[in-house]
């Protein structure tokens, strides 16, 4: 393997010839967590209680609760051993530990969140016991992290903490603006709040009024979706192409083969489905000609504005859940749809009411999309500042 001047290749990689290998143990005291005391401790945080628990888990950082001590120290950090294992979290913050989570306290000063991102995304933890995944304290201590000097630590971490920070202003900001389309939907969809110059009347209505809802069909199994290829003609609609889409489907996963078609419930590009099978009540406007099988419905001859009946379906949607019919899965029929009562705004209203939404779905779009592009960007960041590849000093 080639090496470049002013680098070196080491147990962990090609890394600057300035940079040093050293091992958890080397560099941290290692020790698990333990119990926490019930009659000091609760599920939130008050003035005698307002030191953080932390466990053995990946979600909301390993956030457990809340005690009235700390038996760890501000910057350490905490690595998940039991289960998915190796999830590491630098805490500014003095904190409990319990349970199977593994607790580094470094043994001289070091920047804690280069280490707790070299951790996460550098170091491959192996599974050394025959059942559930899981590693200890004298397991860890033999593994290799590149080390470099503390200034150039302190770097790498400050440009990584502000990528985060980013990060989560951007999710802070997409929170806020889903909860206030939510409070719109509730406010316009009902009519609780009217827009600017309108004033006419609602009425009450059933779906069923509103359109003819048709239940899809499913092609038998030698008529079975295919593929694309050139023998392909139109998307065979499935619950997975619509909980990942927004208002508009654009593509399937598969295609129906001509027969298949046949056989099957053709939907014209421009109509309104949704999903009555599994993921109850989603709904979506075709942008393509497409067949759905019997787990959708299809809303045609629709009499009124098809953007404000899609929102209505929408905020409907959590609904659906609670009066579906169970078995293997939770399930729609048609008769249920059809009876479901909504406030019918005069159709210029409407209209209106569909374009403010939309605009808030636009602007969430647009925001969703930042968060990701940056999400990819410290991915990129961390592939050249974590192996040394860029240097910050």
């Amino acid at each position: 393997m080639e090496v470049r001047q002013g680098y070196k290749l080491t147990e962990v990689g090609i890394i600057p010839a300035m940079w040093d290998v050293a091992t958890f143990g080397d560099v941290f005291s290692i020790t698990a967590g333990g119990d926490v005391d019930p009659k000091r401790s609760q599920s939130f945080q008050d003035e005698t209680h307002c030191y953080p628990i932390y466990s053995n888990a990946l979600t909301n950082y390993g956030l457990y609760g809340y005690c009235s001590y700390a038996d760890h120290l501000a910057g350490s950090l905490t690595i998940t051993a039991r289960g998915m294992v190796g999830g590491a979290n630098f805490r500014d913050h003095p904190y409990t530990a319990i349970g199977r989570v593994l607790v580094l306290q470094p043994k001289s000063e070091v920047a804690g969140v280069y280490f707790a991102e070299v951790i996460n995304h550098r170091v491959k933890f192996a599974n050394e016991s025959t059942g559930v995944p899981q590693l200890t304290a004298p397991q860890i201590s033999k593994y290799r992290l590149p080390f470099p000097p503390l200034p150039e630590q302190r770097a790498i971490a400050a440009v990584l903490s502000d990528v985060d920070a980013l990060l989560g202003g951007l999710e802070r900001l997409i929170a806020k603006k889903r909860d206030l389309k939510q409070a719109a939907m509730q406010q316009l969809l009902t009519g609780k709040t009217r827009l600017p110059g309108f004033h006419g009347e609602w009425e009450v209505k059933q779906l069923g009024e509103l359109a003819t809802i048709q239940r899809g069909a499913s092609p038998r199994p030698i008529d079975s979706p295919v593929w694309f290829d050139e023998k392909s003609s139109v998307g065979w609609v499935r619950i997975s192409d619509v909980t990942c889409s927004g208002m508009f489907l654009s593509e399937t996963r598969q295609q129906l083969s001509p027969i298949g078609v046949n056989h099957s419930r053709p939907v014209a590009s421009g109509s309104l489905i949704m999903s009555i099978c599994a993921t109850v009540g989603r709904p979506i406007i075709t942008k393509i000609d497409v067949c759905i099988h019997d787990g959708f419905v299809v809303f045609e001859s629709l009499k009124a504005d098809q953007r404000f009946v899609y929102y209505v379906l929408k905020w409907l949607e959590p609904t659906w859940m609670r009066h579906g019919q169970t078995g293997s899965q939770i399930n729609l029929n048609t008769g249920l749809i059809n009876g479901a009562e909504i406030m019918l705004a005069p159709r210029a209203e409407q209209t209106a009411i569909a374009a403010v939404l939309a605009d808030m779905d636009a602007e969430l779009s647009l925001l969703t999309a930042r968060r990701d592009k940056t999400r990819a960007l410290k991915q990129a960041m961390m592939q050249e500042l974590l192996t040394g590849r860029t240097r910050l000093l």
